[in-house]
């Protein structure tokens, strides 16, 4: 561990140790020249067309893998010059942390703080109970919110429990928004299982992310494609991807594969709790809806499944959210239900005029007037995501 400090506002600095800082820029060095010798330009050895649409095809292939591994060196670099950036609390504050939950059975060590955007500070520290008992992190975390006078939340990777054995946790301040998701299904008729899949994921520094992926046709594959395309989003999200790479690279793996009949769709919704800016992005996802009282806006592109072209060029749609919001995230099946001249206009009044406030009664409301107008037909597989954001 290595440490400088600024005698100004003594921050202090983190990074890994000049070992493994000088491995993982070998390994990026080396993920870069494998990625070299597979970059060359496209070059028909012969002139036949079903010969040069096979060299073409290896081709793409080869820059999928080029593509790939100069990610993953990206992602070394990024690794290895990494600083974690940190100021120590305040001597009177920590001391007074320190022996007010020494009175509850808490021994705290090493209170910091962590600078966030906007000027915000997350906390981490070490704690650890006496005797053997156990306190949840929540009612730590609120105690130290009085302490601090600041909301503080306990982040989405930190321990549950605080016990004997210490442990790390990291205290993020609350955030202004709270969101509330809640989602119905209808499966296919003649079918056991839905080819739709959800995920609802939540980061440690106030983001929400739902994603929501429509497998090509229906049936069990079909839902095998959807779930494979949420499970390897969710890894690559969670590992410090971002979003824009990540759909990239799931994109690009199925486009290698080059199974004609495996295109999924990939609608994904991000929300910073803190701001209530929110950012969708759709590969070839149905329409969304943002509803903000009786007023409703339709939110789509007009991009291809995954898996057609080798790259993606995304634009994301951005929206200021505001209290009360609702957003409505559908499969196809759905918006197909209600017709095929106005749907998204019809689905859109009908979304209008609903006024239920939590969103799974929103989701399984709108799920039984999509059965309505499809005289109770359930032609293709429907999924309502419903995501609701206040604020705190």
């Amino acid at each position: 561990m290595i440490r400088s400090k600024e005698r100004d506002k003594e921050l202090r600095t983190a990074q890994v140790s000049d070992l493994c800082r000088r491995r993982l820029l070998g390994y990026a060095d080396s993920f870069s020249e494998l990625a070299k010798s597979f970059d060359r330009q496209f070059e028909a050895v012969r002139k036949d067309r079903e010969t040069v649409l096979t060299q073409r095809r290896l081709w793409e292939d080869r820059q999928v893998i080029s593509g790939h591994l100069n990610e993953m060196a990206k992602i070394m670099t990024e690794a290895a010059c990494e600083v974690l950036v940190f100021q120590p609390m305040e001597s009177r504050r920590r001391k007074l942390l320190t022996q007010a939950l020494a009175e509850e059975g808490i021994q705290v060590d090493g209170p910091c703080y962590v600078p966030r955007e906007n000027g915000r500070r997350a906390i981490v520290l070490t704690m650890s109970t006496h005797r053997g008992s156990k306190v949840s992190v929540d009612e730590a975390a609120d105690m130290i919110s009085v302490l601090l006078d600041k909301r503080m939340q306990p982040s989405v990777t930190s321990p549950y429990v605080v016990e004997a054995e210490p442990q790390s946790f990291l205290l993020e301040e609350e955030t202004g928004f709270v969101v509330l998701t809640g989602f119905s299904k209808a499966v296919k008729e003649d079918e056991a299982v839905s080819g739709d899949n959800y995920a609802v994921l939540e980061t440690e520094k106030g983001r929400m992310t739902v994603m929501l992926s429509d497998g090509t046709g229906s049936g069990e594959t079909a839902g095998r494609d959807s779930g494979s395309v949420l499970d390897l989003m969710e890894k690559m999200l969670e590992a410090g991807y971002g979003t824009d790479t990540a759909i990239n690279m799931v994109n690009t793996a199925l486009f290698a594969v080059g199974e004609d009949g495996n295109h999924p769709t990939l609608d994904i919704c991000d929300i910073d709790l803190y701001e209530g800016n929110c950012q969708l992005r759709k590969v070839g996802g149905a329409v969304t809806f943002l509803k903000r009282g009786v007023e409703v806006e339709a939110l789509a592109t007009g991009n291809l499944p995954l898996g057609v072209f080798g790259q993606l060029e995304i634009q994301p749609i951005c929206r200021k959210l505001q209290d009360g919001d609702y957003l409505v995230m559908v499969s196809d099946g759905v918006v197909d239900a209600f017709g095929e001249d106005s749907c998204e206009k019809d689905m859109a009044s009908a979304i209008s005029g609903i006024q239920d406030r939590n969103p799974g009664e929103i989701a399984e409301r709108l799920l039984r007037m999509a059965l309505c107008a499809s005289g109770g037909r359930v032609r293709d597989d429907m999924t309502i995501g419903v995501i609701g954001i206040w604020k705190t």
